[in-house]
This record gives C-alpha cells, structure tokens and sequence, in this order.
C-alpha cells in the first residue's frame, strides 16, 4: 500500500482530518489566491485555478470562501502575497521527504523545515535531491464503504482517470494533474464521497519502516510539517505494515 494513502487513512480513523479541517481550508484558500495570482480569476482558461477549485469543492468548502479567495488572488480584494517553495530531505529510515510550502517568509519557513527534519534525526537536501523519485498525480481516496468497485471503476475511467487501485480500506483513484478536476467533479457527481482528494506525488518506489521506533520517529516528523502553518502538502515514499502502524497509531 502506498505512503501516503495509508498515512491518509491511520489519520482519518484517528479523527485528525476532521480536527484540522480549518487548517485544510487555510491551505486551500492560498492555493486557490496563489493560482489566481499567477493565471487569472477565469477558472475555464486557469487549469490550476480549476484543479484548486475542484479540490476545495471536494472539502466541501463553502462558495463564498472559494470567490473571496480567488478575488484576494487577482488583487479585487486585498490579500497576502505568498511565495511557493518546496524544500526536499531525508527522514528516518532514509525515506524520501518533499515539502510543499507557501510562506510571506522564506527565513523563517526554512529555519521551522530543517529543525523538524534535524530534529527527528533526518536533514534536508538539495533542490531536485528526491523528486525524481515521485510522480505527480491526482490522487482521489474514497472509503470502499461509501461506493462499489465496479461503480467507482467505471465513472472514474470514463471521466478519465488513470487507474483506480484497491486497497484494504480503501479505493485510490489515480489521474493525470490535467484531469483531476474533470475526474473528481465526476466522482462527485455520482454522490460518491472522497475521504481525500489532492494533487499529490506518487512515489515510484517505497521504503519499508518495519521497526517501530523508526516508524514512530518518522510519524512524528510527517505530523510536525504538516501541522506547520507554512507548509501546504508533505509526501513521503514509506511504506509501513500494517501492524507497526497500528501499533504507532
């Protein structure tokens, strides 16, 4: 099972992605603002515009907070100028590490980065050092509770994904960053509810964290930057089994 969507799973039966829905929201309202900036307020001729649309929508984030951040975005309405950083390392156990901020102070968010990584007993690298090792994809999780195989099969690759993988708790339904929009809105209209839907890199190949305090080690790093203001994704290439992660959980 892939890194990330059993990390995504362990935190929704823990309840986590319900606590930091406000943070969620936070995230998404300056990928949407920093999309705008760059490309425009017309979702139709701003594909990422439209992609961050599609992933606040499949939060269930209000419309009204979707227009004002597009509006603070194109400078209609005064907002914070945000610079986009990803900053790349190695964690515990040598797993691959990217980090994807957005700050108004680079100083700062580079300084909380490498002492979070220093302090669990990895350290950050240079640009490019892991990324070879991730594809970027659209990656939609849906409980397998909430839809069947089939169903969710067949509306996904019509709507144009590119693999629907199965998995213990869950269905990932994998695209193309071009098509996650298209995909998800599809998925939606089908009333088939997402547990996590996001533009995400897929590691090519996985590291086992088979020790527990590795994996502890690891955790509390993941949990750490992503509880950071100025960080809006963290991906990592582990892959712990399933009994040291319920036991860390």
């Amino acid at each position: 099972m892939a890194g990330h969507s059993k990390w995504a799973n362990i935190k929704h039966r823990k309840g986590a992605m319900d606590a930091k829905r406000g943070k969620i929201f936070t995230r998404l309202i300056k990928e949407i603002m920093v999309a705008a900036r760059l490309g425009g307020g017309d979702i139709d001729g701003n594909p990422r515009l439209r992609t961050a649309v599609a992933a606040a929508k499949a939060e269930n984030m209000p419309k009204d907070n979707i227009e004002r951040a597009i509006k603070k975005g194109t400078g209609e309405l005064e907002g914070v100028a945000y610079e986009e950083i990803t900053y790349e390392g190695y964690g515990p156990g040598g797993v691959a590490v990217m980090v994807e901020c957005m700050t108004d102070n680079r100083v700062r968010t580079v300084a909380d980065v490498r002492f979070m990584f220093s302090k669990a007993g990895g350290n950050l690298g240079e640009s490019n050092c892991v990324s070879w090792m991730f594809d970027r994809k659209g990656q939609i999780l849906v409980e397998r509770e909430a839809t069947s195989e089939d169903e969710l099969m067949e509306a996904a690759l019509e709507a144009g994904a590119e693999d629907v993988v199965v998995e213990e708790s869950t269905f990932q339904v994998l695209t193309e960053p071009d098509d996650f929009a298209a995909v998800s809105e599809a998925l939606q209209a089908k009333g088939i509810a997402f547990l996590e839907a996001s533009i995400a890199m897929i590691p090519k190949n996985t590291v086992e964290v088979g020790d527990e305090q590795t994996a502890r080690q690891l955790m509390k790093l993941l949990d750490s930057l992503e509880d950071n203001d100025d960080v809006q994704h963290v991906h990592a290439n582990f892959d712990i089994p399933d009994a040291v992660m319920e036991a860390i959980s």
